[in-house]
């Protein structure tokens, strides 16, 4: 019991970050972001194959980073594809700095 005071006293500035830089309380963002590809995988139920699951994996993913940046979903796969045909690494969805 002492070894985990001592542990929890070494902590004690960290446990209190959340006065300081305010976040939510609950993880609604996550389950809001995780929604529509959960929607989409009970209407059509899922892919049959694994290149299918990797398809659809990798298309929700974009197509949420898009959503959150607010990004047009469109033109960055567009630009996806265009870079592909010219053998050029794919555009990043990071957000610009």
């Amino acid at each position: 019991m002492a070894g985990f005071c001592r542990q929890l006293l070494g902590l004690w500035p960290f446990l209190w970050t959340f006065l300081e830089h305010p976040i939510e309380p609950t993880n609604n963002a996550a389950e809001r972001a995780l929604r529509k590809a959960v929607l989409w995988r009970k209407g059509c139920f899922g892919s049959q194959s694994d290149d299918g699951l990797r398809f659809v994996e990798r298309i929700l993913t974009v197509s949420a980073t898009c959503q959150q940046q607010p990004r047009s979903i469109l033109p960055s796969l567009a630009d996806s594809l265009s870079a592909r045909r010219a053998h050029l690494p794919p555009p990043k969805l990071l957000p610009p700095l």
